[in-house]
């Protein structure tokens, strides 16, 4: 039987084997800024008073007729508001934004604002119309003031469709198979086969996979 050490450089492994496919959702560059296109859905859900801790669930409607790539979606936290609409403190210049501790956040852009990825929902694709899942935000205010209002930009990629076949034109070749959800596939496979033969188990998996 394998040690626990190399159980874990094996996962390891695996991990650098996948780390190819989340490469494009954590860069910010790559994707199109998608606000003016959608409509952001924010959600107070709890106040902790002891702590001033708000927890927001924040999703994205697709406004726009285009179809987005769901996993692309990625929403930027880009200020903070208080009850006069400023963003900014009227002696210092300084954004509100850094009175702020924001929790559990995916990374941050270059100019030091927040960003959460959207998770996938069952669909893989955000149509025209349609609410993507929430993302979890939680913001911990470290002024106590009462009243503060967050506002996101969304990012994301827009999916294209293929072009719909011409009547009497010939048949276009076949669509050439995904590299990253082949071998997606081919990790999964493999990750399965070693749990079955008692190699890796299931708990350490999640817990290598585990944000």
């Amino acid at each position: 039987m394998m040690s626990r050490i190399q159980r874990c450089g094996l996962i390891g492994v695996i991990l650098t084997a996948l780390a190819p496919l989340d490469a494009f959702s954590a860069s910010l560059d790559q994707l199109t800024d998608l606000t003016g296109r959608v409509h952001v859905l924010v959600t107070l859900k709890s106040r902790d008073n002891f702590t001033s801790e708000y927890r927001y669930d924040v999703s994205v409607r697709n406004l726009s007729p285009d179809t987005i790539t769901g996993d692309s979606l990625v929403i930027v936290l880009d200020k903070i508001t208080n009850l006069a609409g400023e963003d900014h403190e009227a002696l210092t210049g300084e954004s509100f934004l850094k009175r702020f501790d924001v929790l559990d956040q995916d990374g941050q852009t270059s100019d030091g604002r927040p960003y959460f990825h959207i998770p996938s929902g069952s669909a893989p694709d955000l149509t025209p119309q349609s609410d993507s899942l929430p993302a979890i935000i939680r913001i911990r205010n470290k002024d106590y003031v009462a009243v503060f209002t967050p506002s996101f930009k969304v990012f994301g990629q827009k999916r294209v469709l293929p072009e719909p076949k011409r009547q009497g034109s010939p048949p276009s070749a076949a669509a050439a198979p995904d590299p990253a959800a082949a071998n997606r596939k081919t990790i999964d496979s493999l990750v399965q086969l070693l749990i079955k033969k008692g190699i890796v188990t299931e708990e350490e998996w999640k817990k290598a996979t585990k944000p």
